[in-house]
């Protein structure tokens, strides 16, 4: 064991790491510059475990009632060995609908052999290469790919891989929320994108491993969702070029664990087993960089949020970019009101807060601006 590894293993209490999934990896998008964030995600930390421990649990996740429907959308939509999947799929990239395609269930009868699995998927995705001697389009169900997270080797296991169509393989996201009027919710298919840009990468990784062209995995991640409330479904292109430069950028200076460390004090822990007011010190010591946008994301979120009240970053990223140095709230309220002078990195949001103050004042008195 190396020093790296016995301090990753103190910081969590010397418990095994928490397996990350394409969720929580997902997830590791959402905050890139906060260190505590991936400090905790390096180390296996048990966030939800953690989170409750110092008295601020996490409050999201789905439902049953989402992940039994969910379940029961994929089940219908992979009826009848793909068959409508194919064409939904065959469709939206604009290609014939192939009269036939080979469909191969990768969890079929080695669901619990990992290893086993994971060769086998190897295997036959390497195997489906465009352009072979074979051209039969071919559907993967459910195969098992893998990436390096934080030196970590972590399963990941996409609804469906389509491959030798358009010449190219495509990642397919099945999600149970719906399409109403051609419009979805931004916030689910921002999340959907991140999560296929996931297996994007892993895929891109497996093919470059056996020698081939890591582009043959395409950029556009297809996306099928029931239409309208219905269980009708329609798919959609989702491009996933900006979550892969986002994504390996986080996963990068994430496998950069000691220059992590290097700026987290040696004694810090985040032991589930400590007591609450002991974790709260320690975690106090490595930087945050909360945002409004964590909640959805991160377990730590309600904890971060509550430690960042009166600094203008719990405001959001906008606020706190458009006010550049200024941190506080108490500050900007000053600097509105003329109360203090600003420091020179402060001029141009002191001159900006000193307009909206006006504003804001004639806006009251009912005089124009």
């Amino acid at each position: 064991m190396t020093s790296t590894e016995e301090r990753l293993a103190a910081i969590r209490g010397g418990v095994p790491a928490r397996r990350h999934n394409a969720r929580t990896i997902a997830a590791l998008t959402g905050n890139p510059g906060c260190t505590r964030r991936a400090v905790l995600d390096g180390a296996g930390v048990d966030k939800p475990k953690l989170a409750a421990r110092i008295g601020f649990p996490a409050r999201f996740g789905q439902s049953r009632f989402a992940i039994t429907r969910g379940n029961a959308f994929e089940a219908q939509v992979k009826a009848d060995g793909g068959a409508e999947l194919l064409r939904l799929v065959a469709e939206r990239l604009g290609v014939p609908v192939p009269a036939a395609a080979s469909w191969t269930d990768l969890g079929d009868g080695v669901a619990d052999d990992t290893a086993a699995r994971h060769r086998r998927s190897a295997e036959l995705l390497t195997g489906a290469t465009p352009g072979g001697t074979d051209d039969t389009a071919a559907l993967f169900d459910h195969p098992l790919l893998g990436l390096d997270v934080a030196g970590r080797r972590v399963h990941l296991e996409p609804d469906l891989v389509a491959a030798r169509l358009a010449g190219r393989y495509h990642v397919v996201e099945i999600k149970s929320f719906p399409v109403v009027d051609g419009q979805a919710d931004p916030a689910k298919v921002s999340a959907a994108a991140i999560q296929a840009a996931v297996y994007v990468l892993a895929l891109r990784e497996l093919l470059a491993a056996a020698g081939h062209d890591p582009e043959l995995v395409s950029h556009e991640a297809v996306l099928v969702c029931p239409r309208d409330f219905a269980n009708q479904p329609v798919a959609s292109l989702v491009d996933v070029r900006k979550q892969l430069l986002v994504l390996r950028r986080q996963l990068d200076r994430m496998a950069r664990v000691d220059a992590l460390l290097a700026g987290v004090p040696e004694e810090f822990t985040a032991d589930v087993t400590a007591e609450p007011a002991a974790l709260l010190a320690a975690l106090s010591t490595v930087a945050a960089r909360y945002a409004p946008e964590c909640l959805a994301a991160c377990e730590l979120a309600y904890f971060c949020r509550n430690e960042a009240r009166g600094h203008t970053g719990a405001l959001g990223r906008p606020v706190r970019e458009a006010l550049g140095g200024v941190a506080e709230v108490a500050e900007v309220l000053a600097l509105a009101a003329g109360e203090r002078a600003p420091e020179p990195a402060q001029e141009e949001a002191a001159a900006l807060l000193r307009a909206a103050a006006r504003l804001r004042a004639d806006a009251l008195a009912g005089t124009p601006a």
